[in-house]
């Protein structure tokens, strides 16, 4: 199991008390040395490693094994965190140095169409193939599972690393929906019980509205209005 060394109280630096948050948004700042509303992701580099710390953060708030929620082996994540984040001291239990993760064949599907339709060299899109594909089983929108800030950034990320895939999303469905879609019509089946998308009863499940707060700014808000909170009678502990 991997275990990130933080710095003395770099976690309650990051956000008062709410413990998911703290882990989320520390972790984030630990790779970055920013919050992630102060992200600079202008650049394709500084966007890639605003990513890959946002999936990070989000795999690590849902508690658990890293690697397994992030959906990378123990070795991929070593070599990912030494590619892009050189700077974090992590240390591997060696009992655990040839550990595999155990994908089910949903998530399998889901990579393996990423991983046919990258339009980037080089690990990293080995690796966002497969950790799109772990946190899109997750229950949330795919953007939200995966720590974004919005969906713009999905969009964003997609259309520079799996591009021949993002291109065919002409109708702007919901990314969850599109994947699975697109499995189906590359098999021959058929998911819709309509030729037509207006004419759907599930029309607001594949095109409704993904707006909103990000899980690590909505928790981070209410923590510091929690904290802002005058204390009442009744408040103390006894």
């Amino acid at each position: 199991m991997f275990e990130a060394k933080l710095p003395p109280r770099s976690v309650d630096c990051a956000i008062g008390t709410s413990e998911d948050v703290h882990k989320g948004i520390a972790t984030y700042r630990l790779l970055t040395g920013v919050l992630p509303e102060d992200a600079e992701i202008a650049a394709d580099s500084d966007f890639d490693r605003h990513v890959l710390a946002s999936i990070l953060a989000a795999a690590v708030m849902d508690g658990g094994s890293l690697p397994e929620k992030a959906g990378l082996t123990d070795h991929e994540l070593a070599a990912l965190l030494d590619q892009h984040f050189s700077s974090i001291e992590i240390k591997a239990e060696q009992s655990l140095a040839c550990f595999e993760s155990n994908v089910t064949d949903e998530v399998a599907m889901v990579r393996d169409l990423l991983l046919a339709r990258r339009s980037t060299e080089g690990d990293i899109g080995r690796w966002l193939a497969a950790m799109i594909a772990r946190r899109a089983i997750e229950p949330d929108h795919l953007w939200e599972d995966l720590g974004l800030r919005n969906r713009g950034e999905l969009s964003r990320l997609l259309s520079r690393h799996f591009a021949p895939l993002a291109a065919r999303n002409i109708n702007n469905m919901r990314w969850k929906r599109f994947f699975y879609r697109t499995l189906c019509e590359d098999e021959g089946l058929v998911m819709c019980t309509t030729p037509v998308c207006t004419q759907c009863n599930d029309f607001n499940v594949c095109f409704g509205d993904e707006s909103g707060e990000s899980r690590m700014a909505e928790r981070r808000r209410d923590v510091l209005l929690q904290a802002a909170s005058p204390i009442v009678a009744g408040d103390w502990p006894i």
